[in-house]
């Protein structure tokens, strides 16, 4: 059959050598940097072999197209600033693969696509997120990354290659394979186990400063500092246990990128800023936490004799997947895979969260090995890659018709 897996596997290894990090596999390609634009570059210039039209919109999001109306297969090859091969690169030499596959079988069409900006340089799923509508590219073009540079700025040097957004009602659905990102896989003991995606959390994301005063180390007593990164500590603290009767044991919340002034061993830090992410399949769960973080930031602010400032919010609610679409993955796991695989949520954001207030959209998991992700050491078994891809083209068949 057309469906070829080593060609989808040399597809992925080459795809890997854009910003290889030269630890094991991993990959330093973010968002509009210039491994960024050299995969997708490459990425084109592979489906225009396949005889697909290609297409680069505003955000720099990369479509191959078969036909007026087709399935979308794909996901993300942009990375976090230290990430694995497979984390978004799966999906799209997947969808590359089956969308070529289509074509040299004479099936349905089907279409595949690379998005820009999934892993949140400047937002949060940036590239599906505009293209579906959930944010104005007026918004999103005032967006700025961790060295202030803008996203108005960054997707200029691609400004040769776009063209307008396309319809939503061009795709008949959606269809998104991925790295599960976590153990569960692993742990269900079952083989080659598989994970058809039911519904994907919700998450929030917001910056908080707090700006104290910067002093001398060795001069001034700890009762008169107003010390920026003590009330962090005592913020993260707070949180904690304000959570408590929250929270559920399936949430999850984080404290990520701390930038700490002037980060000097002598000098009382005068002003920090950090990210809090918090997710959750329920809504008003996030709603919750997100009344918590904001009235701690401010109580602790007062406590410490700093000043409290927080970014907007930023975000996407939980999404369920397609009923018909994981049921028709589900069935060809069945075929393929009897008894190893299963139906799961996913703790990880997707494109496909997007995509789905749009159109009918599924996901269909790999195991990861050890459950490691956003790492050089991310890594999968090729079989598993193998029947995923399988698994995956079985499913498209029936949905492209």
């Amino acid at each position: 059959m057309p469906l070829d897996p080593q060609r989808f596997t040399g597809d992925l290894h080459v795809l890997r050598s854009f910003g290889a990090s030269g630890v094991g596999k991993g990959v330093v390609r973010q968002a509009y940097s210039d491994a960024d634009y050299a995969a997708r570059q490459w990425l084109a210039q592979r489906m225009k072999d396949a005889g697909l039209e290609l297409h680069f919109d505003p955000l720099g999001n990369l479509f191959g197209l078969a036909g007026e109306k087709s399935l979308l297969v794909g996901s993300h090859s942009d990375s976090q600033p230290e990430g694995g091969w497979l984390d978004g690169a799966l999906g799209v030499a997947a969808g590359l693969e089956i969308a070529r596959a289509a074509k040299e079988d004479g099936r349905p069409p089907i279409s595949c696509v690379s998005f820009q900006d999934e892993e949140g340089r400047f937002g949060v799923l940036t590239g599906s997120d505009v293209w579906t509508g959930k944010l104005a590219l007026a918004e999103a073009d005032g967006f700025t990354d961790t060295q202030g540079n803008t996203l108005a700025d960054m997707r200029a040097q691609m400004a040769d290659l776009a063209g307008g957004f396309l319809p939503h009602d061009r795709f008949c659905g959606f269809l998104e394979m991925h790295i599960e990102q976590g153990p569960y896989l692993e742990e269900a003991g079952l083989g080659l186990g598989l994970g058809v995606v039911t519904d994907i959390v919700g998450i929030r994301d917001v910056r908080i400063t707090f700006e104290g005063r910067q002093n001398h180390a060795g001069t001034t007593p700890m009762h008169l500092r107003r010390d920026a990164f003590q009330a962090l500590s005592a913020f993260n603290t707070a949180l904690s246990s304000r959570f408590e009767n929250v929270v559920t044991p399936a949430t999850v919340w984080t404290i990520g990128h701390v930038a700490l002034h002037p980060n000097a061993s002598s000098v009382v830090p005068g002003r920090v800023e950090f990210s809090v992410q918090w997710r959750d399949a329920d809504a008003d769960r996030l709603a919750r936490m997100e009344t918590l973080i904001k009235a701690t930031a401010q109580e602790i602010a007062a406590d410490h004799g700093v000043a409290s400032e927080l970014g907007p919010v930023k975000g996407l609610d939980p999404e369920a997947m397609d009923a018909r679409f994981q049921a028709e993955l589900g069935a060809a796991a069945e075929i393929l895979a009897p008894g190893k695989w299963q139906k799961m949520p996913s703790g990880a954001l997707h494109d496909a969260a997007n995509l789905a207030a749009v159109m009918p959209a599924a996901m269909l998991f790999v195991p990861s090995i050890g459950g490691i992700s956003h790492a050089f050491d991310e890594d999968t078994a090729e079989a598993d890659l193998v029947l995923g891809l399988q698994v995956l083209d079985r499913a498209a068949r029936v949905l492209a018709v």
